[in-house]
């Protein structure tokens, strides 16, 4: 595997707080919904090399739920908001109060899976917004359940050339009958994560 893509410690710091403000509205948004306390924590955010993106969540043929959606604007790129699928099945029963013991999702499910990945996409989306003052702006999310590898490839298909870091932000989702873990990418476009970081005041260290 490459070597990470090196953060400072004031930047990771930065990028942590403004993970850790998207988790508190995220929490908030989903406590809503599911009419009971939901808790998020942010453990760790880092930038990784592209290729390395699907290890992070199980492995290249590790079966994944994914929301997908661009972002335009004064940072462009892509975000994906990734679970496993246990985990999708887990976030999506607690919505629609049942957990079916399934390979896949039906409709209804699906459905809930989007809104859950865009209300925490968004949150996420709408705290680097606040923090860094770029104006960002998300399209209509995307919702797939497959390989990792093929997701992110499919996802990217007609984005080219992309980007070779994504800013990773790992977190937890918790509340009163289980811990989902979750992962959210963001995918500047090339040289779009300089922007990202000039915009926090920093600079990247390789």
């Amino acid at each position: 595997m490459k070597s990470k893509y090196q953060l400072g410690d004031d930047a990771a710091d930065a990028l942590r707080e403004i993970g850790n403000i998207g988790a508190a509205h995220a929490a908030t948004a989903l406590s809503q919904i599911l009419h009971q306390t939901v808790e998020m924590q942010v453990p760790q955010v880092e930038l990784i090399p592209f290729d390395e993106i699907a290890d992070v969540v199980g492995g290249p043929e590790a079966i994944v739920a994914c929301v997908y959606l661009k972002v335009t604007g004064d940072l462009s790129g892509n975000m994906f908001f990734i679970q496993s699928l246990d985990s999708a099945k887990q976030l999506t029963g607690e919505v629609l109060s049942e957990v079916k013991q399934v390979e896949v999702l039906n409709e209804l499910e699906m459905s809930a899976l989007g809104e859950m990945g865009n209300i925490l996409t968004a949150s996420y989306l709408s705290s680097l917004t606040d923090f860094t003052k770029l104006k960002m702006y998300p399209s209509i999310p995307y919702i797939s359940i497959d390989m990792a590898q093929a997701i992110l490839t499919i996802g990217l298909l007609s984005d080219a050339p992309m980007g070779d870091y994504a800013l990773v932000i790992h977190t937890s989702i918790h509340n009163s009958k289980a811990m989902e873990k979750a992962h959210i990418f963001l995918l500047p476009d090339p040289g779009q994560e300089v922007v990202l970081l000039h915009a926090l005041g920093m600079e990247i260290q390789k």
